[in-house]
């Protein structure tokens, strides 16, 4: 209880902004003296902040801050454009949406490529590789799912508008879908027996279990291979961030950085889950 509790204080939603260090540039006057600094724009980034070790809230120094390993890659693609990175928090669900809109600049979510983002969107290279997608249960029902057909009758969570909600509605069809935008919502649901299992992106699901001695994966019923993730811009691109983006991509992977992300996002999940 106290597990669940924590983590959905730590998914209030909220505006946050990380500083990358943007430099300052001094433009000269007629006269030849500095008139004041331009600041570049900062870079925004929306995100729904409830995916832990890709992007979650913590406690740091005090103050409630979004953290991640899709975090640190932004911080890094900004910190590369000598500009501030931004982060806009949204419902998942929305965030193609709202970037459509022109409320963020690009989109870092845990997200794979799929025909309707391919349509609305446009991606970068990938920059993460997720173990395969997998069924949480809690260990008074594992005993009960052993092949995709015990599914039939359950009701089976999983986030709105993912790649984790087609596996649901399209590969468990004799379930009943619960979709909910939230995914400490959804497991908050599985704890209380409001739903028999949800499916998760690899990664996350290992870190609820690990967090929760009552949960665990059903091995039984494998889901696949996993895609990997990408960051999203408005499509074609237009105020073109892809070059930039893959440059910072492929140096974050090439020097180790990433390797880095990876661990300090998850000892982080492990503090805000534990």
């Amino acid at each position: 209880m106290k597990k669940f509790l924590a983590l959905a204080l730590a998914s209030v939603m909220a505006l946050g902004m990380v500083s990358c260090g943007a430099p300052a540039t001094s433009t000269p006057d007629a006269s030849g003296s500095a008139s004041t600094p331009e600041v570049a724009a900062p870079l925004l980034m929306g995100t729904s902040a409830d995916y832990a070790p890709f992007e979650f809230h913590v406690m740091l120094d005090g103050v409630d801050t979004v953290v991640g390993i899709d975090i640190a890659l932004a911080k890094a693609i900004a910190t590369d454009k000598e500009t501030e990175l931004e982060i806009v928090e949204m419902s998942f669900d929305n965030l193609f949406t709202l970037m459509a809109q022109g409320k963020c600049d690009m989109v870092l979510a845990a997200l794979e490529e799929n025909p309707d983002r391919l349509e609305n969107a446009s991606s970068s290279d990938p920059y993460y590789t997720d173990l395969p997608a997998m069924i949480v249960t809690t260990k008074e029902k594992l005993a009960d799912f052993n092949s995709i057909e015990d599914f039939d009758g359950k009701i089976v969570g999983a986030q709105t508008a993912t790649t984790k909600a087609d596996i649901v509605t399209n590969d468990m069809a004799g379930a009943s879908p619960k979709l909910m935008s939230s995914v400490v919502d959804l497991m908050s649901s599985l704890v209380y027996n409001k739903c028999d299992a949800v499916v998760l992106d690899g990664a996350v699901a290992l870190q609820y279990v690990e967090s929760n001695e009552d949960l665990v994966i059903v091995e039984a019923v494998p889901l696949g291979e996993a895609l990997p993730f990408r960051v999203w811009v408005a499509k074609d691109d237009p105020k073109g961030l892809l070059p930039e983006i893959n440059a910072t991509i492929a140096k974050v992977l090439e020097s180790g950085d990433m390797d880095t992300f990876i661990a300090e996002a998850n000892a982080l999940s492990d503090e805000a889950m534990g």
